[in-house]
């Protein structure tokens, strides 16, 4: 007769114990992806909610400080004068290619001051002097998708002031660099730009959210399941039963 010894009955015991735990902790992480995913659901909403509202009026100074998360991608509307001579050109990858935005401040009618990003332009155009006939002059109405600050640079590329580099849209940075006073803590993304050559080409924001939270949900309860058999085999082979 085949019996099980005392060091075997251990070692199932504690291995029946690890997958029952590991299986818990699948689960756990399962149900915290579910989670997830409605959160993720509810934001895309009320950004598509935000995307088709018509315009409101771009949040002056004695709002910056309510300015959130709920507020991006908001459509808004300001007017005032464009400051073409202290623009910041961003490092951008669009669906045109390589290239810039233009990011350019706008000396609102309120006397503050908001950046706008005005488009994209491929490199060869990069130069202001090539674009200068073709840029809105004197009062202008700008509608658009207001963006939070991009703080920092983008991966592995820091935002080089010293040397009029940018790979992110920075606005506290841009600012200090290019000695804008009363400056809104956010940017505005145009929808619509100049028809005239050489000007940089609006309307090419991307929304989009990752939302994989159901398959990695769906990973978790597999594993969690594989786990629960697997505890399920050793306690059938007797090695987690004294």
């Amino acid at each position: 007769m085949d019996t099980v010894g005392p060091d075997r009955t251990l070692t199932g015991r504690v291995l029946m114990t690890g997958l029952l735990a590991a299986g818990l902790l699948f689960l756990a992480l399962g149900l915290w992806q579910l989670e997830r995913r409605t959160e993720k659901l509810a934001l895309i909403a009320a950004v598509e909610k935000r995307l088709h509202q018509p315009p409101s009026d771009a949040p002056g100074p004695r709002d910056w400080g309510r300015v959130s998360r709920d507020d991006v991608y908001r459509s808004v509307r300001v007017r005032g004068l464009f400051l073409h001579d202290r623009e910041t050109l961003v490092q951008a990858a669009t669906r045109l290619g390589p290239g810039y935005w233009v990011l350019t401040p706008l000396r609102t009618d309120g006397g503050w001051t908001l950046l706008v990003n005005r488009g994209f332009v491929p490199p060869e155009h990069r130069g202001r002097p090539g674009r200068r006939p073709g840029e809105p002059k004197g009062p202008v109405t700008v509608a658009g998708l207001l963006r939070a600050s991009e703080p920092g640079g983008a991966l592995l590329r820091s935002n080089d002031p010293a040397r009029d580099r940018w790979y992110s849209r920075d606005v506290e940075a841009i600012g200090r660099a290019r000695g804008l006073d009363t400056l809104a803590p956010y940017f505005i993304d145009a929808r619509t730009g100049s028809s005239a050559a050489r000007q940089p080409v609006a309307a090419l924001t991307t929304v989009s959210f990752s939302n994989n939270h159901l398959q990695y949900a769906l990973t978790w309860f597999a594993l969690a399941i594989l786990a629960a058999f697997g505890a399920l085999r050793v306690r059938r082979d007797g090695r987690g039963s004294p």
